[in-house]
């Protein structure tokens, strides 16, 4: 029976001409690249390579071996290579940095597809950083880079919404909102308690500025809550209203934990996108990554 490293070890002298170039590219030792030719050389039955001073010349019949069997060869070291790169990926160890915000709906869909995930919590401009400077292998970010050392691809869009706890009788919202009565329904959000997942409250400042054309609403926050999914929990649980990522709610208001309040058609959406460093080795857990949150926003 012919063994396969013959072959492997044949194409590397006839390519290199010479049994130390193959020794060091094969990662094995030069009397093991000769013993292994020798028995090639026997199995055929052909001297395969000439010995001269400065290396070896392939004969007429390792020049007809070569072509036989150089297509089949490559095709399967293909096969091997890319079997091998899906076994490390599976396996490895991945960084992946998103916002403290969308973990919760984003991040958990990635815990059910890997089997070692490193999660870091940062805001779009400093996981661009990380991913820039190859200190993070992935990122999940709400804004598009373009750089020569990056690769980004969206992912799906999400969305800032306004939800309410349970206990909020929303009967007049409706109906303002209804008749396009942004005045009345300005002047009952204000009469509502407010949380917010930072003091600076953006997100409701964004809505504010794309529903109502204004830049800074009058109502101050009764509750800053630092993570988003925390505070929906917690709303659940009492008495309130907030402006979210609808990916965040779409859980808890299918579980009738708290109730959709108000999703704006004046609200634009935001797209979500992968993003990784140019480097072929990852770009299969990038694939599978992209993948999973597609199924998560589509």
């Amino acid at each position: 029976m012919v063994n396969l490293e013959w072959y492997r070890t044949f194409k590397s002298v006839y390519k290199n001409g010479k049994f130390s170039l193959a020794a060091k590219e094969l990662f094995i030792s030069q009397p093991a690249v000769s013993q292994q030719i020798s028995m090639l050389e026997e199995h055929v039955g052909y001297k395969l390579f000439n010995r001269k001073s400065k290396g070896v010349e392939p004969t007429e019949y390792a020049k007809l071996l070569n072509n036989l069997i150089i297509e089949a060869l490559d095709r399967l070291e293909n096969v091997e290579n890319g079997f091998r790169a899906k076994a490390f990926n599976s396996n490895r160890l991945i960084p992946i940095g998103i916002s403290k915000h969308l973990m919760r709906s984003l991040g958990s869909a990635l815990v059910s597809k890997f089997d070692f995930i490193d999660f870091s919590f940062h805001e779009n401009d400093a996981l661009f950083e990380l991913v820039n400077s190859k200190k993070l292998d992935f990122a999940v970010v709400t804004k598009q880079y373009d750089t020569f050392d990056t690769i980004q691809k969206k992912v799906g869009e999400i969305k800032q919404v306004i939800v309410g706890s349970n206990t909020i009788d929303a009967t007049e919202l409706k109906s303002h909102i209804k008749a396009k009565d942004f005045t009345a329904i300005e002047h009952w959000l204000n009469d509502q308690k407010w949380f917010s997942h930072n003091a600076q409250i953006p997100h409701i400042k964004l809505f504010w500025l794309h529903v109502f054309n204004k830049k800074r609403p009058s109502m101050i926050p009764n509750y800053i809550i630092p993570s988003e999914y925390e505070m929906l929990e917690i709303i659940s649980k009492n008495t309130g209203i907030a402006v979210v990522w609808d990916c965040n709610a779409k859980s808890l208001i299918e579980e009738n934990k708290i109730q959709l309040l108000w999703n704006s058609k004046q609200m634009p959406s935001t797209e979500v996108f992968v993003l990784s460093g140019k480097n072929d080795n990852l770009s299969a857990v990038f694939d599978n990554i992209q993948l999973e949150l597609k199924k998560v926003l589509g």
